[in-house]
């Protein structure tokens, strides 16, 4: 068996399941948009980062409200998250020019939410090839790009 070092990833691991807060909330609470991958705050939602992205600039958007549920959210909310969609999907294309889209939320834990009671839609640009031997055979994902620089690239199609 092969090892590769991740060492940003223990934090995650080492917590995985032992904080009951929610961490869309707690990003909000925490002031500093920059350290917590904050890119945007819209009326309704904000985009953030993901902290461990499937592909270089996985994105999600949340509603401001601590909401569980797809029909709990009020029409502009959801109107907005999908214009918010829209824009960052201009934005990525602009950036990285992926050859296609993954837009998807999972609703309940049972359904693959890691976080299931806060709403969220992730945004994952694509390209052909990478999901590589490394994911599909060693389980494991390479990203070329530092979280930090991703965040600057899309940061600034925010304005």
């Amino acid at each position: 068996m092969d090892y590769l070092w991740s060492p940003w990833r223990y934090p995650y691991v080492s917590q995985a399941g032992k904080n009951p807060s929610c961490i869309f909330c707690e990003a909000l609470k925490r002031g500093n948009d920059q350290q917590v991958l904050i890119v945007f705050r819209g009326q309704h939602n904000f985009i953030l980062l993901n902290r461990y992205p499937y592909t270089t600039g996985h994105s999600m958007i949340a509603p401001y409200d601590h909401l569980g549920q797809l029909d709990q959210a009020a029409p502009e909310t959801l109107n907005e998250m999908i214009h918010l969609c829209q824009r960052l999907q201009r934005a990525l294309a602009a950036e990285y020019q992926p050859e296609g889209y993954n837009l998807g939320m999972n609703l309940g834990k049972i359904a693959g939410a890691g976080v299931a009671d806060h709403l969220h839609m992730h945004v994952l640009p694509r390209w052909a090839g990478d999901t590589s031997f490394m994911t599909t055979v060693g389980e494991t994902r390479l990203e070329p790009e530092d979280l930090s620089i991703t965040y600057k690239k899309l940061r600034k199609h925010f304005g």
